[in-house]
């Protein structure tokens, strides 16, 4: 919402006061703005001044008032007063914190604001921003952005129509390619089957496995085979992580990868606070927000991702506050067997020695809803010294550059077909696009009588088969590509019942 400052200058003992639920961020722009000014070469006018920021009822946060409030009080002073400026005071719109020698910093969401307002119908003229902004801002594209670098700069601008500097020439199809290749991926085909397959629907992947057996290695690799972001979804992450921090124009276009340590609080991943920021959910937007060691996260975090995770997007209301922040995320996670990490190896020196009420309560964490969230869950093993050096040799053939065109083939694929990924399906939509066969619908039943899926589990079933379709390039769904997501499943459904 825009917000109005008007400023007025009455008789009476000095003051300076500032109103419309400033937070403290703005009440001290008090001593900002007259430094600034006194600084920048005018005279703070020695009246009762009184700047309000309408409405009144919306909370106001941060420095960005700073340069409005400024040229306000310098114009209702009369000091940059003047036909043209009158014109362009109603014609643009400014936005930045003033140091004390009048400079102007970067404030904090500018490419957020700058798509705000050049989308908004009230902007005729330019928005006005730090010019520390200027490459961040500058993604928008548009030409009715311009940059100064501090409060004099702006003046002349108002009063002698001085030009001020427009926005950079950003190469749009800038990415910085990942350095880490899917070939450092040693042995663990399955797993490797499964993440090509999750990163090509979007599909939630949940890794078991002991310590040491690559399960946040698989994780850190997907990035590297995901498509560059388009130019409207670099838009959406960019105005989101504005609100943060600042965008780095060098690689906006790539997939984020969030991976918070396991004492993240809830409204850390989730979003909120006051004013509300977005979580670590809403900062993978399009992207991998990855939890390694599942378990270890609290109860409320990882219960509050289940609503997000089934609608892509979350609802964070406060007293004065309410905001729909996007979270359109792939979720991938591992956890190891039990607390130790070794129940159930099979080789080596290792030896689980947790007892099996220690066991149930570490695996217990795991909500069975939050569970059903997963598409695919698979078991990972150690691989020994013999697979290792083998694999050296062989895996060369699964190079990144080849993974992430058979990603790009099936989502390609998806997009021309339902304009969405297979993740993203209604009910009714996935059992148009996902017909089986009399034999596989009958592998499906038994499958689903024998593990006692709820509904979600079974069109999450559907999904995956049918990017696993897509990824053979099958037009339809065989009994191979159903009994492979069930297969892909089924790590899950012997985890929840041992």
């Amino acid at each position: 919402m825009p917000v109005r400052v008007e400023a007025d200058l009455a008789n009476g003992l000095p003051q300076f006061s500032v109103v419309g639920l400033p937070d403290a961020a703005v009440r001290e722009a008090r001593d900002r703005v007259r430094a600034a000014i006194v600084n920048s070469g005018f005279d703070f006018p020695q009246r009762r001044v009184t700047v309000n920021l309408a409405p009144a009822d919306l909370p106001k946060d941060s420095g960005r008032f700073d340069l409005p409030i400024a040229i306000g009080i310098l114009a209702a002073s009369g000091q940059i007063a003047s036909g043209h400026c009158d014109q362009a005071l109603q014609d643009h719109e400014f936005v930045g914190e003033l140091s004390l020698t009048g400079t102007l910093l970067p404030v904090r969401g500018a490419f957020a604001l700058a798509m705000g307002v050049i989308n908004g119908p009230s902007l005729t003229g330019s928005l006005i921003l730090p010019k520390a902004n200027q490459e961040e801002a500058s993604l928008t594209e548009s030409n009715r952005l311009r940059f100064a670098a501090g409060l004099r700069e702006v003046t002349d601008f108002l009063q002698k129509n001085h030009p001020l500097d427009g926005p950079l020439e950003i190469d749009q199809a800038l990415l910085t390619i990942s350095d880490r290749d899917w070939s450092d991926i040693r042995g663990q085909d399955l797993a490797k089957r499964a993440a090509l397959i999750a990163a090509s629907g979007q599909h939630n992947l949940l890794m078991f496995g002991p310590p040491g057996v690559g399960k946040s290695m698989i994780a850190s690799r997907m990035p590297a085979v995901l498509p560059a972001l388009t130019k409207s979804q670099a838009c959406e992450l960019a105005a989101i992580k504005s609100l943060e921090s600042t965008v780095d124009h060098h690689n906006w276009r790539m997939p984020p990868f969030r991976s918070p340590h396991h004492s993240t609080p809830a409204r850390a991943i989730i979003g909120g606070g006051q004013p509300i920021r977005p979580g670590e959910i809403s900062l993978a937007h399009h992207g991998i927000l990855f939890l390694d060691e599942l378990p270890e996260f609290s109860r409320d975090a990882l219960e509050s991702l289940r609503e997000p995770l089934e609608t892509g997007e979350v609802s964070v209301a406060r007293v004065r506050h309410r905001a729909q922040l996007p979270a359109n995320v792939m979720l991938v996670a591992a956890m190891n067997p039990c607390p130790c990490g070794y129940f159930g190896v099979s080789h080596g020196k290792r030896v689980c020695k947790c007892s099996p009420d220690r066991i149930d309560r570490y695996r217990g964490k795991i909500s069975g809803p939050l569970m059903d969230r997963f598409d695919i869950a698979i078991q990972l093993c150690a691989v020994d010294d013999q697979t290792l050096r083998k694999a050296a040799r062989v895996d060369s053939a699964s190079r990144t550059s080849e993974i992430a065109a058979i990603v790009a083939q099936a989502r390609s694929t998806q997009i021309d077909r339902q304009g969405k990924l297979n993740s993203r399906l209604s009910v009714p939509e996935i059992e148009r696009v996902a017909v089986l066969d009399a034999n596989s619908e009958q592998l499906l039943q038994q499958a689903s009588r024998q593990w006692g899926w709820s509904a979600r589990s079974w069109h999450r079933v559907l999904r995956v088969a049918r990017t696993v379709a897509d990824v053979d390039c099958s037009p339809k769904i065989t009994f191979g590509h159903v009994s492979q997501a069930i297969e892909l499943r089924r790590a899950m459904d012997a985890h929840l019942l041992s």
